[in-house]
């Protein structure tokens, strides 16, 4: 049981590593090629600081067979992220994280509400839902509404771009470091990343057997907060140069990419759809994960002024104690999956 907490601990430490890395070279990416840091920080960057998920749902399915493993990574990630903007309000400074932030944000949250939803759902209907072969309807269904949504946020935010990446222009610069040299640290970084990830599915299964915890609250609570970590890195890395919309832009398209990975993994399991063989648990993260989206929706449109204790604005509170109640009902429920 050492070794194994052991293991989980160094495959950790290794994805905050290649994670702060991976960001910064993104990053260097983004200034060379000019293709601005707000849509690298919602598309390029939320996809891949959401690596681990793609990795680990993959290996999940394809070599371990652990369909619940994977589902819970990806439900669980998605309330991780939205956990990590809650964290993020307590290094913000004296006003809340939403204070001043720009109100495109409310449409990739829109999107997240409907994508977590529609994957929730699915998770409750699983018998009843139409396939193909072994991939189920939801499938190409998330990744219609995905494109469509990124499609769409990306002209609605085409006409503010130079606004909204301004002061990330200013406070970064990386002369000293060619496009290829970035491009090459890049790419080691995401094999670094690819290769612990692969790991990780097999540690968590082990783990669910030696706790007894189930691997539906493995994956969405270790596996998932593990997966996160690029996440938590790069947000509050972004945060501490004064790019809080990046950060914030980053969870959000990485919860969206998170439900393209659920369909992803339908994919690779081969066996049937994927959602015919899962815990109905997941369901609850999925519907938990689109309460806190919607307490940021919220958020973003009243703007709170004034932070209520420890830092901390009460749309943060209310995310937190969703996060926590989210855990404890996973643990409650822990002998059902």
């Amino acid at each position: 049981m050492l070794l194994l907490w052991l293991q989980f601990i160094v495959c950790s430490a290794i994805i905050v590593f290649s994670g702060i890395r991976l960001s910064k070279y993104g990053d260097v990416i983004a200034e060379k090629t000019g293709l601005g840091r707000a849509w690298i920080g919602l598309i390029l960057m939320a996809s891949v600081t959401s690596l681990p998920e793609l990795i680990t749902g993959i290996s999940s399915v394809a070599i371990i067979g652990s369909p619940n493993i994977a589902l819970g990574d990806v439900m669980g990630s998605c309330v991780f992220n939205l956990a990590i903007i809650a964290l993020m309000d307590i290094f913000h400074g004296s006003d809340p994280i939403f204070h001043k932030a720009e109100h495109g944000h409310i449409l990739s949250a829109g999107f997240g509400v409907i994508l977590i939803g529609f994957a929730s759902i699915s998770i409750l209907v699983n018998q009843n839902f139409p396939s193909f072969f072994h991939i189920g309807l939801y499938t190409p269904l998330i990744l219609i509404t995905y494109a469509i949504g990124i499609r769409g946020i990306y002209y609605f935010e085409k006409r503010r771009i130079a606004d909204f990446v301004g002061d990330l222009t200013e406070a970064t610069k990386y002369d000293y470091i060619t496009t290829k040299e970035a491009g090459i640290k890049y790419a080691i970084n995401a094999l670094v990343i690819i290769a612990v990830a692969t790991w990780l599915p097999f540690i968590g299964d082990r783990l669910a057997e030696e706790t007894g915890l189930g691997r539906s609250f493995i994956g969405t609570v270790f596996i998932a907060m593990t997966t996160s970590l690029p996440e938590l890195v790069v947000s509050i890395s972004a945060l501490r140069i004064g790019a809080t919309d990046m950060a914030i832009a980053n969870l959000f398209g990485s919860n969206l990419f998170d439900i393209v990975i659920l369909a992803i993994d339908d994919i690779f399991y081969l066996k049937g759809p994927i959602l015919l063989d899962v815990s109905v648990n997941h369901a609850v993260t999925g519907f938990m994960a689109v309460v806190m989206t919607g307490v940021t929706i919220v958020s973003l449109t009243y703007r709170l002024e004034k932070k209520a204790f420890l830092r901390l604005g009460w749309d943060a509170v209310a995310i937190l104690l969703a996060f926590f109640v989210n855990i404890y009902l996973l643990y409650s429920l822990r002998g059902a999956g």
